[in-house]
């Protein structure tokens, strides 16, 4: 690991006034799960660490007018041990519940989550977050890489709380020296079309403060995802969705698959097919269809067309079984 500058302020103000302005100068440091990792593999050497874990307004978890408010520092712990959470988010609860490691849920953060670099073995040992222009993606191994995009990134997001912050029309606040915004979850992540962008929006002299998920009170949701095994790993593709309906019917529907893609992809054709409908088992499985049918898988990871689809019936049958 290369040596750099340690920094543990206590205010945000006192953080901000230590980031840079170019990637590189600084990282945020949270829980850590994700940073040291990259430090340790020279994917990240930045000349200064900033140490963001005691700052007491970044975490908490608490109602407000615009629904709930999860400091970005809430581990996976807290956010799982929250009974607002558990009362009205199940989706976020079951994508928490993935992460299977008990280490990475007591240090690991939700902000962190959002903020994590790519999975792909390409970008982590260095050679770069496009692969060559996708070259290298596309001639190798890519059983684990994106079927929707169409490059020239082929990574997969790693946010296990993405797609369903994205279905449940959360925002995100972002601060630095000289003020805050507010961005749509869908947003934040960005897809990058060359190696010196990021997959999310965050610029380096900002912090992720915090995320606003509107009330879900009425609001059938729920995440299913697919995976390898059950120990630790990242899923291979997962669906969150989250349904407002109309007596039995879907008055309206988001539909957000992840790890089939740079950025958690929104599922279009499904949400516009489902409005109106009664979900059934067939009514499922044709939004399922609808929301692959623009996949375009690579040489090796075909698979992923199935299990993303089953994933997204799954979840919406689960979400339409819940009472809201």
């Amino acid at each position: 690991m290369q040596s750099f500058e340690y920094a543990s302020p206590a205010t945000l103000k006192e953080a901000l006034s230590l980031l840079g302005n170019q990637w590189g100068e600084a990282d945020v440091l949270a829980g850590g799960t994700d940073l040291l990792s990259l430090m340790k593999e020279y994917v990240h050497t930045p000349k200064r660490v900033v140490n963001i874990k005691g700052i007491k307004e970044l975490g908490g978890i608490s109602k407000t007018a615009q629904g709930l408010r999860i400091g970005a520092t809430v581990t996976l712990d807290q956010l799982l041990a929250s009974p607002a959470v558990r009362a009205e988010y199940p989706s976020l609860v079951t994508a928490a519940q993935g992460v299977t490691s008990p280490q990475i849920r007591n240090m690991g953060t939700v902000g962190g989550d959002l903020c994590q670099r790519p999975r792909c073995w390409y970008f982590r040992m260095g050679m770069g977050l496009l692969a060559k222009g996708g070259s290298l993606v596309k001639e190798g191994d890519n059983r684990y890489h994106a079927i929707f995009s169409g490059g020239p990134a082929y990574f997969v997001s790693a946010s296990s709380f993405g797609p369903a912050l994205v279905a449940l029309g959360a925002k995100v606040k972002l601060a630095s020296a000289s003020g805050a915004r507010e961005l749509e979850a869908e947003k934040f992540f960005v897809m990058p079309r060359i190696d010196t962008a990021r997959e999310t929006a965050l610029q380096p002299n900002e912090i992720l403060t915090e995320i606003i998920v509107p009330a879900a009170i009425g609001v059938r949701n729920a995440t299913y995802e697919v995976r390898q095994k059950e120990a630790l790993d990242w899923p291979l593709a997962t669906a969150s969705v989250a349904l407002k309906m109309k007596g039995a019917a879907v008055a309206s529907a988001r539909v957000v698959m992840g790890h089939v893609a740079p950025t958690p992809w929104v599922a279009a054709q499904a949400e516009q097919m489902l409005a109106g409908k009664t979900i059934d088992e067939g009514v499922a499985e044709e939004a399922a269809q609808a929301a692959v049918s623009g996949a375009q898988p690579l040489s090796d990871n075909g698979y992923k067309v199935q299990i993303a689809r089953t994933a997204v019936k799954r979840a919406l049958l689960a979400a339409s079984r819940r009472r809201g």
